[in-house]
């Protein structure tokens, strides 16, 4: 989907992640994880999965489950999305809650925990975070990108996380000849671009303080590291729900924050492509409720309409450029 473009013709293009099964682009990856672990013999049939996670790899993975005929158990804490935790238990998930849903993500302790699972039960961790086939898994993420835009992608920008949607889907399109230069976004109060770690409320990325930052991050395929406020990343959320109907989730909001920015200063004629990597219904209760945002300090009228500003301007660059062709035909 265009969400805007330049009147030098630069495009601003999501793609839309969450028409994937469960809602959320990490079920291919989940997929694959489960794929591989079943050809190598480290799942066995009728076995047990384990996996912390802050919600969509945990649906991805309760899907696989159901399709393959295993049983599968999520650690997770409260500052996952409540509607993401009710999937994983409709789906028939075991979910085991740590942590204080205050502190914010509770990261070390959820991968504590289900080590600990998994070495006194025998269940097969997959272990987003150092499993390859995470990265492997968004091969078809690229090609897709590829065969549907026509086109290169100059620009891909995302979440990082666990490394495998941004760096499986780089390390694809170079594969295939792409010239793509990368932006990876993360909260801040992340380590995974360095820096002391943080609170933050962004769920689905970020790593916290301690947390051991495993090599699907890859460094050699991000060619640019940043990081987005938690406010800044919701209110762009909010502001794309106003202005198009479509709800994304929070760090999608901070993939497309970053990416409006960017993309006045890109070349002329530059496609530039933001990941959506789930939708924002899971998140009704959280970033789409003005009361949990007043709560956190988190909801500003004037960042809202400052973005409102800069889609208006996009808008208007357009409109000019239209006039201009039309008076000297160039």
């Amino acid at each position: 989907m265009e969400l805007t473009c330049t009147g030098a013709g630069s495009r601003l293009i999501l793609k839309l992640e969450q028409f994937n099964p469960t809602g959320s682009t990490k079920v291919r990856m989940a997929r694959e994880m489960i794929l591989a672990a079943e050809r190598s013999g480290a799942l066995k049939p009728g076995g047990r999965i384990v996996e912390p996670t802050s919600g969509n790899t945990g649906t991805g993975l309760a899907l696989v489950a159901i399709e393959r005929g295993y049983r599968f158990l999520a650690v997770v804490d409260g500052h996952a999305s409540k509607d993401k935790l009710r999937a994983m238990r409709a789906m028939g998930a075991e979910l085991i809650m740590v942590g204080d849903s205050g502190e914010g993500p509770s990261t070390v302790e959820r991968r504590r925990v289900a080590g600990e699972i998994a070495r006194d039960t025998g269940a097969f961790w997959p272990d987003q975070h150092h499993n390859p086939s995470n990265n492997a898994g968004y091969a078809g993420l690229a090609d897709e990108l590829l065969a549907d835009l026509a086109t290169d992608v100059d620009y891909l920008v995302g979440a990082v996380g666990t490394g495998g949607t941004l760096c499986g889907t780089v390390r694809t399109l170079r594969e295939r000849g792409s010239s793509v230069t990368s932006i990876g976004v993360e909260p801040k109060g992340s380590i995974i671009f360095g820096g002391p770690g943080g609170k933050y409320w962004q769920t689905g990325a970020g790593a916290g303080a301690g947390f051991p930052v495993g090599p699907n991050v890859r460094h050699d395929l991000i060619d640019e590291g940043v990081t987005v406020s938690d406010m800044d990343a919701f209110t762009t959320a909010r502001v794309v729900a106003r202005r198009t109907g479509l709800l994304v989730g929070g760090t999608a909001g901070a993939a497309i924050f970053f990416a409006l920015k960017r993309l006045a200063l890109v070349e002329p004629g530059s496609t530039m492509v933001a990941l959506v990597c789930d939708a924002g219904e899971k998140y009704l209760d959280t970033i789409y409720d003005d009361a949990w945002l007043m709560e956190r300090g988190l909801l500003n009228e004037p960042a809202h309409q400052r973005l409102h500003r800069l889609l208006a301007a996009f808008e208007e660059s357009q409109r000019l450029a239209a006039i201009d062709h039309a008076r000297t035909g160039t």
